[in-house]
């Protein structure tokens, strides 16, 4: 039986899961709103740049180092890779021409991706529960996708997306060697500047720089940066190396939720019949995922 100090813990580490969902759900709307005025890759080097510098300084005020572990150092920049570079910066692109709803729903595939990574590199196991937890989880993805792939939608955007999210499940298990050794914060802040660098670079040579300055576009720059950016990350780091990659992984099947939620209130997305159905089964696979790492 498990102890009253357990149960608080496995407690907090369900708050900082769904706290981290809704965080990262909502800069796919946010993301949107962005691209439809400003150039996905430049908008995004300079949202990573900024917040990198952040929480840089900030780390440095609070006696961290930038001395990394060498294992700290290798997840850094392949996270700063995999998850800055190669899959936000292709879902911003995707995101111009696909809905903010459903990039989130691709994203929600990742932890069946970590769990097939983690089992093939690390030879991880996953319990029968959380094998059909995961496979509950797809096919509520799958729901609500058929729906939309019948009202039609960009083919390449979506491809994107999916390269993104096999480049997400990658970061997210170099996540075990960049959560121990302290300087979190410090971690945080150079996978960005990592980000913001290989953006740059991106940015420089495939797009041609245009802007139409607002006040949305700016409130939501401004949300990108500090939510999504720096709080999530940080949470996302944290939980990871308290439950581990597989496990916490299973909290993105909460992007679709979240995500057709968010687009729905700030943009105005559509929310189907089959959206809900596709969420309820989701819901189920997370519950099984998490039943299944509470055996003993």
């Amino acid at each position: 039986m498990a102890s009253p100090h357990t149960l608080k813990m496995d407690l907090r580490s369900l708050l900082m899961g769904v706290s981290f969902s809704l965080m990262w759900s909502s800069a796919f709307a946010t993301a949107r709103i962005i691209v439809a005025t400003a150039p996905p890759l430049h908008a995004l080097a300079l949202r990573f740049l900024i917040s990198g510098l952040i929480a840089v300084i900030i780390a440095r005020l609070m006696g961290q180092t930038w001395h990394l572990t060498r294992a700290q150092w290798r997840a850094t920049m392949i996270f700063g890779l995999c998850q800055n570079g190669i899959y936000l910066g292709l879902n911003f692109v995707a995101m111009k021409s696909v809905e903010a709803s459903l990039a989130a729903i691709i994203a929600s595939t990742m932890p069946l991706l970590v769990a097939a990574l983690g089992w093939l590199a690390f030879g991880d196991k996953v319990r029968p529960l959380g094998l059909v937890g995961l496979l509950a989880g797809v096919m509520g993805v799958s729901i609500i996708m058929g729906a939309r792939f019948g009202g039609g939608v960009d083919l390449m955007g979506v491809a994107l997306c999916g390269i993104g999210a096999l480049a997400l499940a990658v970061a997210t298990l170099t996540l075990r060697g960049a959560t121990s050794g302290g300087n979190l914060l410090m971690v945080v802040g150079l996978q960005m500047l990592v980000g913001a660098v290989l953006l740059g670079v991106a940015a420089v040579t495939f797009e041609v720089p245009y802007v139409r300055l607002s006040t949305t576009l700016i409130l939501a720059f401004i949300y990108q940066m500090f939510v999504p950016g720096l709080l999530a990350t940080m949470i996302w780091f944290s939980l990871v190396g308290r439950i581990g990659a597989v496990r916490a992984s299973s909290f993105h099947f909460l992007n679709p939720f979240f995500g057709v939620a968010v687009a729905a209130l700030l943009l105005g997305e559509a929310i189907r019949p089959l959206d809900i159905v596709g969420v309820g089964v989701i819901m189920a696979g997370i519950l099984a995922v998490q039943l299944s790492k509470a055996r003993l």
